[in-house]
């Protein structure tokens, strides 16, 4: 813990060596997980803030600050002296006082080697206008943790849950605190009622009328020495008040039975309030946990709840209007589309499993499968349609991740970054895109992801004389080292004490899991991602029997 504290004095004296707001435009911001993006309540901007990136060896936290000018597509970094200090997990709430405030609360800082860390208590306010940070002291609010959960209500930030993990042990919360955004002051609730068990990475969402919701979750527990066991939490209560945003204000628990498609279980969606009064949650992850191994279900699906009908329902994409097709397709067509409608309204509305399979050049055929949120029958339909009619082509989409950065303004949803997993591989995510909420149409890539910013350090290639500052302070040094490493990879003699046998099968192996895993996140492949597949399984087929 004294370590981990230094090591953060240490980045917060690199930082107060600044003088000067710094703004400047850049690239995308690197791949990360875990950050924070928020919709600017005066201007047509996103602000990005913090997160984290592992690339196998080490674990890299942030505090840069970056921003998305939505009708430019362009980002900019923004350096502010004295921000707070490098942190992942944390939560941000966005209030639109004096020309707009960016609050934030906790989160967690981890060593280098990710089996430390230390988990803050801090609260701190950005000035939009002035473009200045503020910490804010002052007592009595929530211990250390991370994987909670803030909202702006009224005149308040409510905190609810989370976690604290040592070396040793870990805790959960179901607290309750709420810091008055006039007075400055913090407040534990002690609400009535029976209330939600304690767990972290929930959803927490606030009514018109200055209720709260919360939604899932996730929660461990020791069942014997060194065994734990998850839980995914999928009930929902309601936290209500009838005063006006006031300390001395009574709270009191219950319990919500929303009708409706509810969301399968799964944990690190991400969330945000859409318009019309919804809710919505995006992606996540299903784990199947073993006692040695964990091998996870990623999604990429949207779900919303109606607050005022409390019922959850599957975001559908529409898809594009096309009259061409009406055109030429005739009445037929839309007597078909009229009865493929009733047919709609009857079949089960609940989550699909579709298994495709896919012929690579080599004859390999792999089985894809992928779980989407409508019947199958629809799926099926769209496709064979788009198939018939090429000027369509196939729709984009996010591919299937948790721990991803949700904002919505405009009533557009954007989704940036996250991370998946193939194997003991994990991909972290710098992509963005966004859907109109009110049209439900089709997704829009913004930022395509970049190959190039994927690096992946197995553990055995791991430098004990690396430096713990480097690691921790991410940026630039990814690059280098990426550059490096690939130089390596460039000589002729590679791994000469490995039999090429054993070394290429599993070569082979994981190219193949790592395309299986891609084709299955993107179902609606086209024709150029279509060929990658195929080459990627030609390459590594011809890399294997070359090397034999």
């Amino acid at each position: 813990q004294e370590d981990l504290e230094a090591l953060i004095a240490e980045f917060q004296n690199l930082d107060a060596k600044k003088t000067q707001v710094i703004e400047s435009s850049c690239p995308p911001p690197s791949p990360r997980l875990n950050g924070s993006l928020s919709a600017h309540p005066e201007k047509d901007e996103l602000i990005l803030f913090g997160g984290e990136y592992f690339n196998g060896q080490k674990t890299y936290l942030y505090n840069e600050l970056y921003v998305y000018n939505i009708r430019k597509n362009s980002w900019s970094k923004v350096e502010i002296p004295n921000p707070p200090p490098r942190r992942c997990a944390h939560q941000a709430a966005v209030v639109p006082t004096a020309g707009g405030q960016l609050w934030v609360f906790g989160g967690e800082f981890a060593s280098p080697n990710g089996e430390q860390f230390y988990h803050y208590k801090d609260l701190w306010v950005l000035h939009l206008a002035t473009k200045t940070w503020e910490q804010i002291k002052a007592s009595g609010g929530p211990s250390g943790r991370s994987g909670h959960r803030m909202v702006a209500c009224k005149r308040q930030l409510i905190i609810f849950g989370g976690f604290h993990e040592s070396a040793r042990d870990y805790i959960y919360y179901n607290d309750v605190y709420a810091f008055n955004l006039d007075s400055f002051n913090w407040s534990k609730l002690a609400p009535s009622g029976i209330g939600p068990a304690p767990r972290s990475g929930c959803q927490m969402a606030t009514t018109p009328e200055g209720s709260i919701i919360i939604y899932g979750g996730y929660s461990k527990q020791r069942i014997k020495k060194d065994v734990d066991k998850g839980t995914l939490h999928t009930d929902m209560f309601l936290l209500k008040t009838e005063g006006a945003g006031k300390e001395e204000d009574k709270w009191a628990w219950s319990r919500l039975n929303p009708s409706g498609v509810k969301p399968t279980p799964r944990s690190g969606f991400s969330v945000a309030i859409g318009p019309n009064n919804r809710s919505l949650l995006f992606g996540g992850v299903h784990d199947e946990e073993e006692e040695e191994s964990i091998e996870g279900d990623f999604f990429n699906d949207i779900y919303f709840y109606d607050i005022g009908k409390n019922r959850w329902f599957p975001g559908q994409l529409k898809g594009p209007k096309s009259e061409k097709r009406k055109r030429r397709r005739g009445r037929q067509a839309e007597a078909e589309s009229a009865g493929d409608e009733e047919m709609e309204k009857q079949l089960p509305q609940g989550p699909v499993e579709i298994v495709k399979e896919v012929v690579a050049e080599d004859g390999t055929v792999m089985t894809i499968k992928q779980v989407i949120s409508g019947p199958a029958e629809e799926k099926e339909r769209s496709e064979s349609e788009e198939e018939e009619d090429g000027a369509l082509g196939q729709q984009v989409e996010p591919c299937a991740r948790s721990n991803a950065m949700l904002a919505v303004k405009h009533g557009v949803l954007y989704v940036y970054g996250g991370m998946f997993e193939v194997g003991d591989r994990q991909f972290t995510l710098s992509d963005l895109y966004s859907i109109d909420l009110h049209k439900m149409e089709e997704w829009k890539v913004l930022v395509e992801m970049d190959p190039k910013a994927q690096e992946w350090l197995e553990e055995s290639e791991s430098d004990e004389d690396d430096d713990d500052m480097e690691g921790a302070e991410g940026g630039e040094e990814e690059e280098e080292s990426s550059e490096e490493e690939s130089e390596d990879e460039g000589g002729d003699e590679q791994h000469p004490s490995v039999q090429p046998d054993e070394k290429h099968a599993d070569y082979l192996s994981r190219t193949e899991q790592y395309w299986i895993k891609l084709a299955r996140s993107n179902m609606g492949l086209d024709a150029k991602e279509k060929k990658v597949v195929k080459v990627a399984h030609a390459m590594a087929k011809t890399f294997y029997e070359d090397s034999v």
